[in-house]
């Protein structure tokens, strides 16, 4: 099995600088493809938690590891300016020696655009403007000489960001979601990296083969572009932890209440999360793989003990590399 497996954090559900380093650490010393996480100020609902500043704890990562890919999943354009991104993303790619992922999207959350004053849009305003964002972003990344652009939300007149990436095309731009009308066409002109998000293994194929059919369109393959998908991440060592862990569960889920602990997190799984034991996890890597999955971003919730990712590395990411 070459599938790849990061681990994925909810920044702004208490992340600060003791546990990002903690996590860093561990993610990097256990063999794990990469380390990405969300871009908020806070979350839906309160109460409010720490979260510290993605793109601050993205350069700490370029300096302190060695290995591990990384980037935000995602940055909304809403509240982060695209041509800044570009140009931060060039620096850190160049800092990290190519290990950069530029994750992008439209922006979603409305409560914190309206804590911090920030226009979220409706949802045609949020397409509009992330596709010119997306475009403003290419010519940035891709142009060698200056550009100019006229959108309605961005403009460029004969602008070049300087230094040039050191790799040519710099950080490859990533795009996230599952949508068929926007999302997905806008990966196949835009993105090198494709992420789906909780997709069971059939509809993750499906998925991807209409992105190919979109590549085509553009005159890109389908090996222009990497497929990768986020999802939630289970876990147990054995029988015995993960019947502690599906009883903690079904106190907040009631629907698992009578459920056996086979049958709950077979529930689960069809929730499309990565749930089980170590066997029962790479039985469903190998079905997410055949569906043409390259990477799995699973999040980890679980920021105090980073050092409980270790069995996982131990029996279920050493025999996918071995």
């Amino acid at each position: 099995m070459s599938i790849a497996v990061s681990i994925m954090i909810e920044g702004q559900n208490g992340l600060n600088w003791t546990r990002w380093q903690k996590i860093a650490d561990a993610v990097e010393n256990l063999g794990f493809a990469g380390l990405f996480r969300s871009d908020h100020f806070t979350n839906p609902e309160p109460p409010e938690l720490d979260s510290l500043e993605a793109w601050v704890s993205l350069t700490y990562l370029a300096d302190q590891t060695q290995r591990i890919h990384f980037g935000p999943l995602v940055s909304p354009v809403s509240f982060r300016d695209p041509i800044m991104m570009a140009r931060q993303a060039i620096a850190i790619d160049d800092l990290s020696g190519g290990r950069f992922i530029l994750g992008v999207g439209a922006g979603w959350q409305e409560r914190e655009h309206r804590m911090f004053g920030y226009d979220l849009g409706d949802v045609p305003t949020r397409t509009r403007r992330f596709e010119e964002a997306l475009q403003v972003i290419h010519l940035l990344l891709t142009s060698d000489s200056s550009v100019s652009f006229d959108g309605y939300f961005y403009k460029l007149r004969e602008a070049i960001l300087l230094p040039r990436p050191s790799i040519v095309g710099g950080p490859p731009i990533l795009v996230g979601g599952n949508g068929k009308k926007k999302t997905l066409p806008l990966a196949a002109k835009y993105a090198r990296v494709w992420n789906g998000v909780w997709l069971s293994p059939e509809d993750f194929k499906d998925r991807s083969e209409t992105l190919d059919e979109l590549l085509a369109r553009e005159g890109r393959s389908p090996q222009d572009v990497r497929r990768t998908m986020m999802t939630n991440l289970l876990f147990a060592a054995d029988d015995k932890e993960l019947d502690q862990k599906i009883a903690d569960l079904k106190r907040t889920r009631s629907e698992l209440s009578n459920l056996s602990t086979l049958e709950a997190v077979r529930q689960i799984q069809k929730q499309n999360w990565i749930a089980g034991t170590p066997d029962l996890v790479l039985e469903q890597l190998q079905a997410y793989e055949e569906a043409g999955l390259q990477e799995i971003m699973l999040q980890w919730w679980d920021f105090d003990h980073p050092e409980r990712l270790q069995p996982f590395a131990e029996t279920v990411l050493q025999p996918i590399t071995r």
